[in-house]
């Protein structure tokens, strides 16, 4: 896991999550521009599956459980492209408040996976 690419897809996933609660709870219903940032988000992660894999083969490790790393970025693939197939179906302002959502969730799931790969708990 490249540190680098962690904090700019938390930081990222913050923005555009934020973001997209905030559109839908003024009403706005999805659009191209909300669909881009939910894109956004799984290119980051797609890349981050790429990185992981590439760091992997180089002889790095992780230092808790690889499955398990490998099972919530799995995981965190799929959740924005749920919120984005729900846009798609429902067209409600709710339904740029469930992408929001599902960026969100990414982030935390980007948390949980740096604790499993550096074996660092974030103390707040």
């Amino acid at each position: 896991m490249l540190e680098w690419w962690y904090l700019a897809q938390v930081w990222y996933g913050l923005f555009a999550g934020l973001l997209l609660v905030l559109m839908g709870l003024i009403g706005r219903k999805p659009s191209g521009f909300s669909l881009a940032l939910v894109i956004g988000s799984e290119f980051g992660l797609l890349m981050q599956l790429v990185a992981t894999i590439t760091v992997l083969l180089l002889g790095e490790s992780s230092v808790g459980d690889t499955w398990e790393f490998f099972g919530y970025l799995l995981v965190a693939l799929v959740v924005p492209i749920g919120g984005a197939f729900w846009a798609l179906v429902e067209k409600s302002k709710w339904s740029t408040v469930v992408m929001g959502a599902a960026i969100l969730t990414v982030v935390v799931m980007l948390v949980r996976m740096r604790q499993i790969w550096t074996g660092e708990v974030l103390e707040f």
